[in-house]
């Protein structure tokens, strides 16, 4: 038995394996470790150098539900015939930069694709269409591929709603403790893996990979929690660098006591037409830097696409290296920091624009048709969420008592009238939505509390399927509100049209590039 200089043990003498890849650039020997390739966003390629797991495989260049792309930051490629190829893949939840169609298209059908057991049926539906093995778990029993030990943990009570059906795996080398890998994807941490915690039946996890999810935009930009009522936002409404170091290693690592290492990842995309290049604090070797010198309760590592972690079973430090089937586009990169650069240097106003094409006058009579079918259900959904509820509890607003309309929705670029603006008023009453005269923004913010501007077509888009809500915020849509960030609409509209709560949508969405992949699904029918 042989050490390699990482905290490994080799056994050159052992038979050959029953498992054979032939397709990967570096050989592996059996080993006491396990590899983690940062394959970039909040995509990992797993191994002991026998098995491997996928996790949320964005293997293209860029992910998007519509035409709209998004593209991995840093920009880079993954030849997918020389990376070694899974005998398994976990998708942890259905948002679209974790789960890709085109992606997993790359894939050999042969391959099992394992998910929570709240995953959207939808979803399941789809990945079957193409030709995969779907498989449901739970956390009671640990799935085992190969030498291979993941638990899939569901999501802490505290999440998002619409993050709740997030599972956070948990991965070992059978057999073994102590040396346990926590991927905490875009959740608080699952109560239920405290409690194993807490109750010793697990150690805690050797290393924990936390996402970055802050995607922190430049003032002028256009950003999910940019509040258009005058005073609320600012440079210093904006999150730094500093804010989200300390959510991520201090607040949420808080009750995993007895972390050694911690990854970054996350913030792995541009939003599309953006004139600021990539988000505000995605480096994260800087963010990895900074707090290893501002820290001293674990070592952070800041892995960019391509880079390997190898977690050595004896305890010695995790090694870094390179994967040679990952492959940054340092010029792109280059560019887009230059964009960026430059935009901070002289920041400029952003205004938004569409993402869907201005709609055929042969399409407006039934995109109003669709339109006005679809804010009757908008009205009554709203009722339920942080939103309905502050607007519902309030009385007086800047003018003095509140009637029953209590937000507004601005539709710009109506069908037929372009540069003009259609507007309902949500009445809490009904619920309903009700078209009333436009008015200036300005006069809009000074009589309703929230309000909701986005074009015309791209809400259609939402509203029939051809686009997600994910797409259009960033872009198209823009908001008022009082409260705090969560109450504002844009995170209404997150639960009203996300995935679990309406996946007709979501289906159609997946019918359609499904469509593009030469697969049918009587969905899309």
């Amino acid at each position: 038995m042989l050490h390699d200089g990482r905290g490994c043990f080799i056994f050159p003498g052992r038979p050959a394996l029953p498992r054979f890849h032939p397709h990967r650039l570096e050989e592996f020997t059996m080993t006491t470790c396990l590899e983690l390739t940062f394959v970039g966003h909040q995509t990992w390629h797993i191994t002991d150098g026998d098995t491997v797991v996928l996790l949320d495989p964005i293997l293209a260049p860029a992910f998007g539900a519509s035409d709209l792309d998004f593209t991995i930051w840093p920009p880079r490629t993954v030849n997918t015939t020389a990376m070694p190829q899974p005998d398994a893949v976990i998708l942890s939840h259905e948002h679209l930069d974790h789960f890709h169609l085109p992606s997993l298209n790359l894939l050999q059908r042969t391959v099992p694709v394992y998910t929570g057991t709240t995953t959207p049926q939808a979803v399941a539906d789809a990945i079957t269409a193409l030709g995969f093995a779907v498989r449901r778990l739970d956390h009671t029993a640990p799935l085992t591929v190969g030498d291979i030990e993941i638990t899939l943990f569901p999501a802490g009570a505290r999440t998002l709603f619409w993050e709740q059906r997030v599972i956070q795996p948990v991965i070992r080398q059978t057999g073994t403790t102590g040396n346990d890998i926590f991927i905490g994807v875009d959740a608080d941490v699952s109560d239920l893996y405290l409690e194993q915690v807490a109750r010793d039946m697990l150690a805690p996890p050797r290393l924990a990979v936390v996402s970055n999810n802050a995607q922190t935009v430049p003032y002028g930009c256009l950003g999910a929690d940019t509040n258009l009522l005058p005073g609320l936002d600012g440079p210093r409404h904006r999150r730094t660098g500093l804010e989200i170091l300390n959510s991520l290693l201090i607040d949420y690592l808080r009750p995993l006591d007895g972390v050694r290492d911690v990854a970054l990842c996350g913030n792995g995309f541009t939003a599309p037409r953006s004139p600021h290049g990539p988000f505000l604090y995605a480096d994260h070797q800087a963010l990895a830097e900074a707090a290893n010198a501002l820290q001293h309760l674990f070592r952070v590592h800041g892995p960019r696409p391509g880079d390997r972690l190898t977690v050595p079973r004896d305890g010695s430090e995790i090694a870094v290296s390179r994967a040679g089937w990952v492959t940054i586009d340092t010029e792109a990169e280059q560019r887009l920091l230059a964009e960026q650069s430059a935009f901070l240097d002289a920041p400029q106003q952003v205004d938004p624009s569409p993402i869907m094409p201005p709609l055929p006058e042969g399409e407006h009579t039934a995109a109003r048709r669709a339109v006005a079918g679809e804010l009757p259900r908008l009205a009554r959904d709203l009722m339920a969420t942080r939103m309905g509820a502050l607007a519902s509890g309030i009385h007086d607003y800047l003018s003095g008592p509140l009637g029953p309309n209590r937000a507004v929705l601005r539709l710009l670029d109506p069908p037929g009238n372009p540069g003009t603006v259609e507007m309902y008023v949500w009445n809490i009453t009904g619920p309903a939505m009700v078209q009333v005269e436009a008015t200036s923004r300005e006069d809009a913010m000074a009589v309703y509390p929230f309000g909701i501007e986005i074009y015309y077509q791209d809400l259609l888009a939402v509203f029939t399927g051809r686009a997600q809500i994910w797409d259009v915020v960033g872009g198209s849509y823009q908001g008022w509100h009082i409260g705090e960030p969560l109450d504002s609409p844009v995170y209404a509209l997150f639960a009203v049209y996300g995935e679990h709560q309406r996946p007709d949508l979501a289906a159609r969405c997946y019918a359609r590039s499904l469509a593009a992949l030469g697969t049918s699904t009587a969905a899309g029918a």
